[in-house]
């Protein structure tokens, strides 16, 4: 306790914080939360205006400052069975007589993905 106190109060001593010291904690700052979040605080505090996931980690990947919008899925073709093949649509609503998929599969995203691709930072 005595020790937390001489931290609070050393500042008001007139001595203030040797040089060497604030820098050694602003690295240590820095190179905790890139480690933690993968940005540094000012990175953070700018995705957290912006609403955008920002980093300079990602410039040192060689990719943006700031992660692109990704756009929606296009969405996949629809392809049913012929005889001895394969036949492909682009438009399902063309298809005559509406037969069944090769791959009955979902042609969408689910709304907990779609969350997921436009989300924020944080």
């Amino acid at each position: 306790m005595k020790k937390l106190l001489l931290l609070i109060f050393l500042p008001l001593a007139g001595c203030g914080w040797p040089d060497n010291l604030i820098a050694f904690v602003g690295v240590g700052t820095n190179v905790a939360s890139v480690t933690t979040i993968q940005r540094t605080p000012a990175d953070a505090l700018y995705s957290w205006l912006t609403g955008r996931d920002c980093s300079a980690v990602r410039l040192d990947q060689g990719k943006t400052y700031c992660r692109p919008v990704e756009p929606p899925p296009e969405p996949p073709v629809y392809c049913t069975r012929g005889l001895g093949a394969v036949n492909c649509w682009a438009d399902p609503a063309t298809v005559p007589g509406h037969p069944r998929g090769v791959a009955d599969g979902p042609s969408g995203l689910t709304a907990e993905q779609e969350a997921n691709r436009v989300r924020t930072w944080p």
